[in-house]
């Protein structure tokens, strides 16, 4: 089956519940799926110890810290190649303003999420951060607009 893990209606219906609220009560939580306190607590815990919930954490304003330019940044790396993928992507997550990184397929190596203070701190980061990089032959810089991420996933189930 690989890393794949099957879930039922019931271990679905606890995962959407806990992407709208991760500090839900486990007897709300509970209440919320149609179960039993202590079903729900033996199922929760099994959804952790298999890797389908990997974390919870707290949703941050990003203008509200000093970061309101959102900018995705598009890389491509020569050569391309572990040797010099691995430590590209561990540099660029060490960042501060980097938000996420993507390795895919396409044109680019790399698109890089970041979010700074304003474009004078995109163009440092960009022209000190990114250029100055012998591996990197190519980089397009596309400012967001807007950026809404979807919060709940639905589970596949298997009944």
């Amino acid at each position: 089956m690989g890393r794949w893990a099957a879930v039922d209606s019931i271990d679905a219906a606890i995962v959407r519940e806990l992407q709208k609220d991760a500090r839900v009560a486990n007897k709300d939580l509970a209440e919320r799926v149609n179960v039993a306190a202590s079903t729900c607590v033996v199922r929760h815990r099994a959804l952790r110890e298999r890797g389908v919930i990997t974390g919870y954490h707290a949703e941050v304003d990003l203008a509200a810290v000093g970061r309101p330019v959102q900018a995705v940044i598009a890389v491509r790396v020569r050569p391309h190649t572990r040797v010099v993928v691995e430590p590209f992507m561990e540099y660029v997550l060490s960042l501060p303003e980097v938000l996420a990184v993507s390795h895919v397929a396409g044109p680019e190596d790399f698109l890089v999420h970041v979010a700074v203070a304003d474009a004078a701190h995109l163009q440092r980061l960009v022209l000190d951060r990114f250029t100055t990089r012998r591996e990197v032959s190519e980089l397009h810089t596309n400012l967001l607009f807007q950026h809404v991420r979807k919060h709940n996933v639905p589970p596949t189930t298997e009944d």
